[in-house]
């Protein structure tokens, strides 16, 4: 599995879109400082999504995602490649017997697919939206994410690159 952090804020994304000449659409924008943090790991091999929304970026916050995902798989042995983040640093965490890490190499966020599921998450589900509250943003990343997750299909379509599946096949 691949894992990732990302932030989402009440900060509005906005993006061109379509209208009929000569109307011009109108949209809100808004900067706030209010985050929350969404947590995911994902196989490759079959589109398989596990996330969890936590308030923080931290090593006890990492310690629940890792605990939750062992959870959600107890059968299989997982190999979690990260990035360098001084949350994932293992010394810090205690791992599930079916858990182990494998750091990615230092600065190279191209090599996690997951940043793909952001850039994905963000261009489908967050342009042109402003929320009202820190909590309609975690209501609507909370669907949009329980949407990814359902959609094996999709998910794999984003993150199955041939160099990782044929690194795993041999």
């Amino acid at each position: 599995m691949f894992q990732d952090e990302a932030r989402f804020g009440r900060i509005a994304d906005l993006r061109r879109c379509w209208c009929p000449k000569p109307i011009r659409p109108v949209c809100q924008a808004m900067v706030t400082q209010e985050y929350t943090y969404a947590y995911a790991a994902v196989s490759v091999l079959d589109g398989e999504l596990d996330t969890l929304i936590l308030p923080r970026v931290n090593g006890a916050c990492m310690q629940l995602f890792l605990d939750e995902v062992a959870a959600r798989h107890p059968n299989e042995r997982i190999v979690m490649v990260l990035d360098g983040a001084g949350w994932h640093q293992s010394g810090s965490l205690t791992l599930p017997d079916n858990l182990r890490l494998l750091p990615l190499p230092p600065y190279s966020p191209e090599l996690n697919p997951v940043e793909h599921l952001w850039d994905e998450l963000r261009e489908k589900a967050f342009h042109n939206r402003v929320f009202n509250s820190i909590d309609a943003l975690e209501d609507h990343l909370e669907d949009s994410l329980r949407t990814l997750e359902n959609d094996h299909g999709r998910v794999h379509s984003i993150v199955a690159w041939p160099w990782i599946i044929d690194s795993l096949q041999n």
